[in-house]
This record gives C-alpha cells, structure tokens and sequence, in this order.
C-alpha cells in the first residue's frame, strides 16, 4: 500500500507537470479524498494510509495538512517543489497510478470551491459532521465504512 505522502507527492507532480495550474492546498486535500473514496468503492480496499477528518471546508487528511501548514494556505497554489520525493513516479505500483489519473482526470478540472461543495452534498461528510454548525471546527473522522457504502452506491453495486 502506498502511503498518503507518495500519493500527494503523486498528484502535485502530475497536475504541474500537465501545466494545471489551479492546485491549491485545499483542492489537493479534496482530490486525496476523492482518490480514497472512490478506490474504496471500486476494490473494498483503501488506496493509501491515512483518514479524513470533517472540516469546514470539507475533508481533510491532518497529515498532509501538518506537511504544508507552515507554508501553505487553504488557497495557496502548490508548486512541484512541494514534491518531497521527486522519485514518487517509480514508487507507486502501476494499477493504483491508473486508478490516481482516472480520479484526477475526472475531478482536477474541478475548483477547489466546487470539490468542497460537492463534499458538503454527499453522505461521508455530512454524516461525520452530525451535531457540528456549519462553521464550528471539528476533527470527527470520516467513517471509511460510510465512504466505501456512498460511492459504491453511486457505481450501482
């Protein structure tokens, strides 16, 4: 299993080496969520380590949000020196790179606004957010169980 820091190093190299230039830090939180969600839905099996917390501004993964927050803010462009292994390509395993592009090639055309809308519509969020106002911080973690349910709902099994 790859670990959520390759996939992160993964998609900031790919979405900068494709000329995108609308990868915010909240955005590339958004765009993990959705690589983990939605490999849970195809495979029963999450795609890397690590879990999502129901923030207000939608899924977030702490790790990932520790890496950069000295450096980074909720709409700060990552840039490929936020790369941290620029080895990351020859270290991810060949199906779950497929699997990383099919999901960047049908959400990173998205807005970092509009990926965080759609998850403030869909069940894992909602859910995780329970008894939360809509502005209040909270860490409750996102159930994976409620993830793997949702979108495999979503592909019809």
């Amino acid at each position: 299993m790859a670990t959520i820091n390759q996939i992160s190093d993964y998609v900031i190299f790919r979405c900068k080496a494709e000329g995108n230039s609308d990868l915010s830090a909240l955005k590339l939180q958004k765009l993990l969520y959705y690589i983990q969600a939605w490999h849970l839905a195809f495979y029963g099996a999450k795609a890397f380590d690590g879990g999502f917390q129901a923030w207000i501004h939608g899924p977030v993964n702490r790790d990932i949000y520790d890496l950069y927050k000295d450096t980074k803010y909720l709409y700060s462009e990552m840039t490929i020196s936020d790369v941290k292994d620029a080895d990351v390509i020859n270290k991810i395993e060949e199906p779950l790179k497929v699997h990383v592009d099919t999901i960047l090639d049908s959400y990173a055309s998205f807005s970092a606004t509009q990926l965080e809308i759609m998850t403030h519509q869909e069940d894992p969020w909602i859910e995780a957010r329970k008894g939360c106002q809509p502005n209040q911080r909270c860490e409750n973690v996102i159930s994976e169980a409620t993830m793997q349910k949702y979108y495999a709902a979503r592909l019809g099994k």
